[in-house]
């Protein structure tokens, strides 16, 4: 059985449903962005699990994307359908975050980081807590591991975070929060320490 394609009639009729709710927007009626996302968000999940082959990045992923798309509306011209422009919006958000995961390796390095006149020992403990660090950041999901090691490691604040990685400050702070309740998890589950102590 084939499946259908849009007919004319849908389409034109999405392209006006759609073009009244981005004047809307535009407007400052921000329900009606909420009213797009739920039309499309089952679309953009779909496309971010071809990408990313997991839930939790699929729903990161979808949430940069009409974070996007909210910013950028005033962009949308109407010479295609909505739904396209998001796509293709979509698309391209997945691609760059493709290239970059595999672009990004740590180069963290203790020797960056300042002594302080630390003892021996306290030098000691650094490096066995930076490692352990290390190794659970490697668990994490790419798109976490350089905002932390940006954030730790580099000391470097949202925005700098932000304009480096060409993330929306917003979302900097969101993959940083669910990057150290992530982190933490690892590192208690390891062992490493208890649960009260982070």
């Amino acid at each position: 059985m084939n499946k259908q394609r849009t007919s004319d009639k849908e389409r034109e009729a999405a392209y006006k449903r759609d073009s009244k709710l981005v004047r809307e927007v535009l407007s400052g009626n921000t329900s009606a962005f909420a009213e797009l996302m739920s039309l499309y968000k089952k679309r953009i999940e779909a496309l971010g699990m071809s990408f990313f082959k997991n839930p939790a990045d699929t729903e990161d992923f979808a949430q940069d994307v009409f974070l996007k798309a909210y910013t950028k509306l005033d962009s949308f011209r109407g010479e295609s359908l909505f739904s396209t422009w998001l796509t293709r919006m979509a698309y391209n958000t997945a691609i760059n975050a493709v290239n970059r995961r595999s672009e990004y390796v740590s180069i963290a390095d203790e020797s960056l980081l300042p002594d302080n006149g630390l003892t021996p020992e306290e030098k000691e403990l650094r490096l066995l807590t930076m490692e352990a660090v290390r190794e659970s950041l490697k668990e994490l999901p790419d798109k976490y591991k350089i905002v932390l090691d940006l954030y730790f490691f580099y000391d470097n604040s949202y925005t700098e975070i932000s304009e480096i990685t060409s993330l929306a400050e917003n979302t900097v702070k969101s993959h940083i929060f669910r990057a150290k309740k992530l982190l933490r998890e690892k590192i208690v589950a390891k062992g490493l320490v208890e649960n009260e102590e982070l």
